[in-house]
């Protein structure tokens, strides 16, 4: 957990200095995230709220993503990632929306993703996209991996870089 929470100290306080805030969906990696961002002192001033969106059930209950949504999209996309950063960041009322979706292993997902695949976006001021493909079978070490990309998308998006 220490490289994620190194990443996080970063986006904290970046996020605190700018009174920005940030909200968390994320899937595969199963509430890493949130955790990274979370186990700093002090995260009440950026981290509004998160969820894990493992379901098709919790995406509706706790994002409101029903089936008229989902139409022509695909989850485990960059697009349907987007979806959950838009998402939870109007939920929350956030600067902030990050959005994961993935197949940690050790098979892939129903969708046709092997092992090792995931998308990730963020959302705000400016949005950003990407694919992780890590092709890797090992759901723990996948998690990591899926986590930390999505702390490093999130630090680089909020910096501009």
């Amino acid at each position: 957990m220490q490289p994620l929470v190194a990443l996080a100290e970063k986006i904290a306080r970046v996020l605190a200095e700018r009174q920005e805030t940030i909200a968390i969906a994320e899937s595969s990696t199963g509430g890493l995230i949130a955790a990274a961002l979370l186990s700093l002192p002090g995260a009440s001033a950026y981290f509004v709220g998160g969820a894990v969106v493992y379901t098709k059930t919790s995406r509706l209950s706790l994002l409101g993503i029903g089936d008229a949504d989902m139409a022509g999209l695909r989850p485990s996309t960059e697009n349907y990632s987007l979806l959950l950063a838009n998402r939870v960041r109007e939920r929350n009322g956030a600067t902030w929306g990050l959005g994961e979706t993935g197949a940690a292993g050790p098979t892939g997902n129903r969708y046709g993703d092997a092992a090792g695949h995931t998308c990730i976006a963020v959302t705000g001021p400016q949005s950003r996209a990407i694919t992780l493909e890590t092709g890797n079978a090992d759901r723990r070490a996948n998690m990591d991996a899926f986590a930390k990309r999505a702390l490093e998308l999130l630090l680089e998006t909020i910096t501009g870089r």
